[in-house]
């Protein structure tokens, strides 16, 4: 369709940016860095992670370095949430490449190591980091990539955080449960999300980041 063939060509254009920004970045942080692939799916698609489906939402898979994203997961964000626009897609996308960039740094490993010894609650509370680390990172890529750009326009990041906050743990537990459940919240709540990739796109440094040593998250 025309619209699954535009959003594939504003995903690679985003997956190019985010390459732009990140090749300097990572290697500032003693690593280099390698794109992720991009795959854009209907429905149901084979990872390296298992069976990718709509209702997983967007997702990362270390194996096989790849960002996988359900093209129903955008009209969602639009009919469901009210979110629309490039920017809020291109965050999406950030989010994701921010989890490549945490596998790239060894990040991933260590929380998933930490994860084996740990309780529910812990290891939750541990992929809360994760996450909220992942929109920091969305953030800081936000702030390069407009550095050099200028990609940001009025109102962008407004809607970019009201993408934050709709798929805000909360406010996804709200929809289905009419209940919140924090602890087991794996995302982070709505306030969360947006403190963090706040902190990104304000500071544009990595360093800014660090949500495993923040005392309040």
């Amino acid at each position: 369709t025309k619209a699954a063939d535009r959003e594939s060509r504003g995903g690679g254009t985003v997956l190019a940016m985010t390459e732009d920004a990140w090749t300097p970045l990572v290697k500032e942080q003693g690593g280099t860095y390698q794109p992720p692939r991009l795959v854009l799916f209907n429905g149901r698609t084979d990872t390296a992670c298992g069976t990718g489906n709509s209702a997983t939402g967007p997702f990362y898979c270390p194996p096989d370095q790849t960002v996988y994203i359900d093209l129903s997961f955008f009209r969602l964000m639009q009919e469901r949430f009210n979110v629309a626009g490039e920017f809020a897609q291109a965050y999406v996308i950030a989010h994701e490449v921010g989890h490549h960039v945490q596998n790239l740094l060894g990040i991933s490993d260590q929380v998933h190591n930490a994860q084996q010894s740990a309780s529910e609650k812990q290891g939750n509370a541990l992929s809360v980091k994760l996450e909220l680390q992942a929109d920091c990172l969305a953030g800081v890529w936000a702030y390069h990539a407009n550095q050099k750009q200028a990609i940001l326009e009025s109102g962008d990041v407004e809607t970019a955080l009201a993408a934050a906050t709709a798929i805000g743990d909360d406010a996804l537990q709200r929809q289905s449960q009419g209940t919140v459940v924090p602890d087991s919240f794996t995302h982070g709540s709505s306030a969360q999300r947006v403190r963090w990739f706040r902190r990104g796109i304000d500071s544009g440094d990595v360093q800014q980041c660090n949500t495993f040593d923040a005392r309040q998250l």
